[in-house]
């Protein structure tokens, strides 16, 4: 049987979507897009001699 007073000690409540929203956003993260650009970068510096 289900012990529901145990399984109430175990809730965490779910963040609201906008704080969800908030914690997701604020996030840095590096995508796809940021790497390229760092590789363009990179080769472009490289064929002009920069590195």
């Amino acid at each position: 049987m289900i012990n529901f007073e145990e399984e109430l000690k175990k809730f965490h409540p779910s963040l609201e979507v906008e704080d969800a929203e908030d914690a997701i956003y604020n996030q840095d993260l590096t995508d796809v897009a940021d790497v390229l650009v760092g590789m363009m970068k990179d080769v472009k510096a490289e064929a002009m001699g920069l590195e």
